[in-house]
């Protein structure tokens, strides 16, 4: 049985821990008075802080220290909440990302630049190494103004198991030790005789002399992350006792380390009474935080995969249980059979929710990416989402990112116009991008919106001429105009910048989002912006289908695209010939004889069936010979040799162990309408 490996634990938490922070900081840009923010990434930091130097990783926490300073600064109230600290911190949370990947690599001129990047942004000098010792660079370091000093007795004790729970009560003293001159001494009196002593177990309590110019407040933060699970007393002390250890526990004490040597009279200190006691109930902490632990497990995505393999193979497994019991009068296999199914099931549905995500993992993103490219090209630019609890399944999500950015950041470079074009054509100064996600059916539509200029026509015909698209003053409905622009290498920019102009990435969204068995949908009004919108499957593992049959092959339609199913005798099929439309409810659908697409070269039985499918407000009718029944379908993919074929998305394998191909639902009612129209045009 594999164990996990506590470093990698370390930085899935240190990952999770630096997107709280960027949340916290792109927040912050839009209040910088809101001081529940600048807590909150202030606490971020302080834990990534901790966590970094507990695992090793002495460089991040070295240079998470000083942004830590910086925003306790904020907090403390010495120094404002800018937007240029804030876009300080996060390039340096980028730093931060590079430091947990590459812990040994060589980042000491990027340090550099980003701490004197900091130290500007703070009003102060910048700092001279990025490596300093955490527990040397403290934070009065940076004050501008003495402040008056003062004394503070502290005394503490952690729960038994802390240090099994990864608290190390070493790294809380050298934080002390940052606040300013102190004396440490460690009461011994609690450990155990040597035969009753459990090494994991932390018997030992302190009592701490300081002398700091820091307030109260500084030495809560200390504690703030074990406060809820440990005894602490604070008490203000005189000036004279800065430097003191009580005398009357000399000699159940024993000295840990003293920041100043000069001898000083014991003064009485009187006896320790906790200021900031933990409230009384106090029943078994450790079994209450395991018990929140186990709320939520975390597994490597990879097991998640093979899981859903194994329970892919026992959907074929029960399918052909099935079959066989269907064919057989045993009325004990039958019933055995059925609850099989029904186990399958329900076994697949939850496997099916663990892997689907909200689309929110996806959004949360593009916040960084619009901050970022809002500064690089002076646009004033508004992140809008919806939907964000929309599911798809963890690999749709995972490869989707890369598209995304792609249409981001072409409705940002292309679409939104400059501030002073925006004003000047009647639009407010700050152009919107909106990202929002829905369900329709079986399908996820995510769209990417802009209110900018929208797309030029006249430029996109001229480039497709020119670069032999098209041929000059070829005609073309205005949605084929605009699927040019996901043409490999082509681009209307006038210029490469850093952002676009190479005609590099729209053609790869194209071939990523028909990868998922999706399409794209574009729609743009001149000077009002566009719209681009991804319409992808919601899973791509295990789907309800409808089995039917088409000569004497067998097919399977997603059952979430299927609307519903009619009959057409052989009479219809014959009087329909040369108009292939089908009345439904005051309205004509078109449909299309999968006979005569697949070329079976068979003919039709005396009782064909119309399957009505549709993909949003598009319907189109699938003339099949017979229909067999539902099926779980798990899909496999298929072959490169098959690449080209777009009528089907993938394949399945029957309980007998033949194979069933899945029409491509997108694909057929797009031939359909074409279909349609060409009638339309010769009617």
């Amino acid at each position: 049985m594999s164990t996990l490996d506590p470093v990698a634990v370390f930085r899935t938490e240190a990952a999770e821990c630096l997107e709280a922070i960027e949340a916290g900081l792109l927040d912050l840009t839009h209040q910088l008075d809101n001081k529940d923010l600048v807590d909150a990434v202030f606490r971020g930091l302080h834990t990534l802080k901790g966590s970094g130097a507990m695992f090793g990783f002495e460089a991040l926490a070295a240079f998470t220290h000083h942004c830590e300073t910086a925003f306790d600064r904020v907090r403390k109230g010495e120094v404002p909440a800018t937007s240029e600290l804030v876009a300080a911190v996060l390039a340096a949370q980028d730093h931060m990302r590079a430091l947990v990947d590459q812990p040994d690599a060589d980042h000491g001129d990027i340090a550099h630049k980003l701490l004197a990047q900091l130290q500007a942004a703070v009003g102060g000098k910048a700092v001279a190494a990025a490596a300093v010792p955490v527990a040397v660079a403290a934070p009065a370091a940076v004050r501008e103004t003495p402040a008056k000093k003062s004394s503070w007795r502290i005394r503490f004790s952690l729960p038994a198991n802390s240090m099994a729970n990864g608290t190390n009560p070493l790294g809380l003293l050298d934080e002390l030790r940052d606040l300013g001159e102190c004396i440490v001494r460690a009461n011994t009196s609690a450990i155990p005789a040597l035969d009753e002593l459990v090494p994991t177990d932390l018997h030992i309590s302190w009592d701490v002399t300081l002398t700091s110019e820091q307030d109260r407040s500084a030495i809560d933060d200390v504690f703030i992350f074990v406060l809820d699970d440990m005894e602490l007393g604070v008490e203000e002390i005189g000036p004279t006792a800065a430097a003191v250890a009580p005398a009357d526990e000399k000699a159940a004490s024993a000295p840990i380390a003293a920041a100043s040597a000069a001898p000083v009279p014991p003064v009485a200190v009187p006896e320790f009474r906790p200021v900031e006691a933990v409230p009384a109930k106090r029943e078994a902490p450790a079994a209450v935080s395991q018990a929140k632990a186990a709320e939520n497990v975390r597994v490597p995505a990879e097991r998640l995969d093979e899981l859903m393999d194994r329970v892919g193979e026992l959907v074929i497994a029960q399918s052909r249980l099935s079959q066989l019991a269907s064919a057989s009068t045993d009325i004990a296999l039958r019933s055995v059979s059925e609850e099989i199914e029904r186990l399958s099931g329900e076994l697949r549905d939850t496997m099916m929710v663990l892997r689907m995500v909200p689309v929110a993992t996806l959004f949360s993103r593009f916040r960084r990416l619009v901050h970022d490219l809002a500064r690089e090209t002076g646009k004033v630019i508004e992140l809008v989402t919806e939907g964000e609890s929309t599911e798809v399944d963890k690999t749709v999500i995972e490869r989707l990112a890369d598209p995304l950015v792609h249409l981001v950041r072409n409705s940002i470079d292309h679409g939104l116009e400059t501030p002073a074009d925006r004003l000047a054509s009647g639009k407010i100064e700050a152009g919107t991008v909106m990202l929002s996600a829905r369900q329709a059916g079986g399908e996820v539509i995510i769209s990417i919106k802009d209110d900018g200029r929208g797309i030029n026509r006249e430029r996109v015909r001229a480039k497709a001429e020119s670069s032999g698209l098209i041929q000059p003053g070829q005609p073309l409905s205005d949605s084929e105009l605009l699927q040019l622009i996901f043409a490999p290498g082509f681009s209307t920019a006038a210029a490469i910048t850093n952002l676009s102009g190479r005609g590099v990435g729209m053609d790869v969204v194209k071939k990523t989002v028909e990868a998922l068995r999706g399409a794209i949908d574009i729609v743009s009004l001149p000077g009002q912006g566009s719209e681009v919108s991804l319409r992808i499957p919601l899973t791509l593992a295990i789907i309800d289908g409808l089995l039917v049959r088409v000569g004497s092959g067998r097919y399977v339609i997603p059952l979430s695209a299927v609307e519903e199913c009619l009959e057409l005798s052989l009479e219809e099929d014959l009087r329909s010939r040369g108009r292939s439309f089908i009345s439904l409810r005051d309205s004509l659908v078109p449909f299309l004889r999968l006979r005569d697409l697949f070329r079976t070269g068979t003919k039709p039985d005396v009782h064909q069936k119309v399957v009505v499918i549709s993909t949003g407000t598009e319907r189109v009718g699938l003339v099949v010979d017979q229909i067999i029944g539902d099926h779980q379908t798990v899909i496999k993919s298929m072959s490169k040799l098959h690449n080209n074929v777009a009528t089907f998305s993938g394949a399945t394998i029957l309980g007998d162990g033949s194979v069933a191909l899945i029409l491509d639902v997108g694909h057929l009612v797009a031939a359909g309408q074409q279909q349609e129209a060409q009638l339309r045009v010769a009617g």
